[in-house]
């Protein structure tokens, strides 16, 4: 069989400590493909989903912008996959479960980006990454879930670093490929923001630090491979114990981060439409939660699952919404209609 021939391949070529498909796990077993391996049939299902289509319509950090080139969460999860694969392939790592997790990663996300996800934290204890693996677990598949491998799931549910060190005691993904995930992760959204920041005319070139520049390099070509060939080359040097990169690199990637949240993130361009969204997304979280009969799916999924909380419907419902799609219910919510005299 040809995943047969796949698998075989990758015991000879793939690195000792590269995650085989052969090892894939899921949690209901299921027949095997023989044309793919287990990480190829997740990245395809992830593909495939809905939650995945949405992201077209997601808010990376400028909402409905009206340039065509302004990224959106969906251009971020592209390159957020092209990265790690090229890291994965440098360092003869499984590029297939590098790919699965990076279309998996975000699927999670509110509309309106972090501004959706702050609301819905209030209402719970929603984090993205949880709610990504939510997706893709339940609410996917007319609400039977993926069955993504353990590996794969594992990946998105830790891909989200924070501010937590490159190497984290806790909460650190079990494979390499996933590591590679959440480094990333980083590399992209810090570019391509920074790119879409100085578009908007919210900075300029010359705004970036040289002490940041100098090391990482002017254009975010030279940024990227900066630090991709640090990522490549440390982790060979230490062994493939984790994947790192060197600590000049590192703290010059976070000084750049630190440099788009003082001026991008939190300046008022952004957050004067970031508190707009956020009150579209609070107002829509409460209705819901009042009115949850409304919600398309609940009795269907409360049949298949039991019990089923109606904060959690609302959240699962106002957290698949795209930027679109969240506005033009709070218009109909919310919004007087004109009264037509015949």
């Amino acid at each position: 069989m040809i995943r047969e021939n796949i698998e075989n391949i990758e015991e000879k070529y793939l690195h000792p400590k590269a995650t085989k498909s052969k090892d894939a796990k899921r949690e209901r077993e299921e027949k095997e493909c023989n044309i793919r391996t287990a990480f190829q049939r997740d990245r395809d299902r992830i593909l495939h989903s809905k939650a995945f289509r949405r992201l077209k319509h997601k808010t990376q950090v400028f909402m409905a912008p009206e340039g065509d080139h302004y990224r959106t969460r969906l251009t971020h999860t592209l390159e957020v996959s092209q990265i790690a694969r090229t890291i994965a392939r440098a360092l003869r790592l499984n590029e297939d479960l590098v790919e699965a997790i990076a279309y998996g990663h975000d699927l999670g996300h509110t509309p309106f980006g972090h501004a959706g996800e702050f609301i819905l934290k209030e209402g719970g204890s929603y984090h993205h990454a949880k709610h990504s693996l939510r997706v893709v677990e339940k609410l996917e598949n007319e609400g039977e879930g993926l069955n993504l491998t353990i590996q794969v799931k594992d990946g998105i549910l830790k891909h989200s670093k924070g501010k937590s060190p490159l190497i984290a005691e806790n909460g650190m993904p079990q494979t390499l490929e996933g590591q590679i995930i959440r480094i990333a992760d980083k590399i992209a959204y810090i570019n391509h923001d920074l790119e879409d920041a100085i578009r908007a005319g919210i900075i300029s070139y010359q705004d970036i630090p040289k002490e940041i520049t100098s090391i990482l390099g002017k254009t975010k070509s030279e940024r990227i491979t900066t630090i991709v060939l640090s990522v490549i080359n440390s982790t060979i040097e230490n062994d493939y114990k984790y994947i790192v990169m060197e600590d000049k690199i590192y703290d010059a990637m976070y000084k750049l981060r630190d440099f788009l949240f003082e001026n991008v993130y939190n300046s008022k361009p952004v957050t004067s439409q970031l508190d707009k969204a956020k009150s579209v997304v609070k107002a829509l979280f409460e209705y819901y939660a009042k009115n949850y009969w409304e919600i398309p799916f609940y009795y269907k999924y409360l049949d298949k699952w039991g019990e089923y909380n109606p904060i959690q419907a609302s959240v699962d419902y106002v957290a698949g919404m795209t930027d679109r799609f969240a506005i033009k219910k709070y218009t109909e919510i919310f919004i007087p209609k004109g009264w037509a005299v015949i």
